[in-house]
């Protein structure tokens, strides 16, 4: 049995949508902690929104959940609605989340990008917490994964969908030069990949002078194997929120 009231005020079943893998918990919004065991299921293949939205309904009924929802999804969202996704199905695009939870559940929903809800979690409770408002500067938090995701703030304040891991740096998209899987995918050594990394950030400081970067993704996890190749003026930190980030964040973007 689900170990959470759906009516706690301070619980949002946060929900992170991935190109590999859907999970789910409650979320305690106020003190940034999960109140119940992770549920996952690996997302379907191809992944297309008939199959997907079907796992949305499996977490949701999974913890019986009647209350709030908040979701990440790996692409541009606006309003609920789905603008761009460059790592699913494009069937994706045109489709109205919220309005999909709304019909199969009645919870509220919110949506919001994959990458904006982690960048969420380690503002309110993780790596940068003390940049988190007024006077907090520029902070960008870029994840390292499949992709390159980016999430903006300033003074506390988020840059919806920025997606700046697409920028062109040497005529390629930027995720397929500096990616964590691309480190995978053609054998790099951590220096080599290291400075592919280096020099999309130092990139992204001419573009936004930062004055903190943060590091997501797994190899936010072995920070000491790379960090020594990038030279940036910004203050340079590793995620600490990990794999609770995403579910986390999606929950807070219930509050937006």
């Amino acid at each position: 049995m689900p170990k959470v009231k759906t009516k706690d005020k301070n619980a949002v079943l946060g929900i992170d949508i991935g190109g590999t893998g859907m999970k789910g918990a409650p979320v305690d919004i106020e003190k940034g902690v999960l109140l119940d065991d992770r549920f996952r299921i690996d997302t379907p293949h191809p992944p297309r929104p008939e199959p997907m939205l079907s796992v949305i309904g499996q977490i949701i009924e999974h913890f019986k959940w009647t209350g709030r929802v908040g979701c990440g999804f790996p692409g541009v969202m606006k309003k609920g609605e789905v603008f761009t996704a460059a790592n699913l199905s494009k069937k994706w695009i045109g489709v109205n989340i919220r309005d999909e939870i709304d019909k199969m559940s009645s919870c509220e929903a919110a949506v919001i990008n994959d990458a904006d809800a982690a960048g969420l979690a380690e503002m309110k409770f993780g790596a940068g917490k003390e940049r988190n408002g007024k006077g907090g500067g520029v902070v960008v938090m870029v994840t390292l994964g499949t992709g390159i995701g980016t999430a903006v703030f300033a003074d506390g304040q988020l840059v919806h969908n920025t997606e700046l891991g697409h920028i062109e740096i040497e005529g390629k998209d930027a995720e397929k030069r500096a990616a964590a899987s691309r480190k995978e995918k053609d054998n790099l050594s951590w220096k080599k990949w290291g400075k592919k990394v280096n020099k999309y950030l130092q990139t992204m400081e001419m573009l936004l002078s930062p004055d903190l970067f943060i590091i997501g993704g797994g190899v936010s996890k072995k920070p000491e194997r790379f960090f020594k190749y990038i030279d940036v003026r910004a203050e340079l930190v590793a995620a600490s929120m990990h794999n609770e980030a995403g579910i986390v964040g999606a929950a807070l973007a219930i509050k937006l």
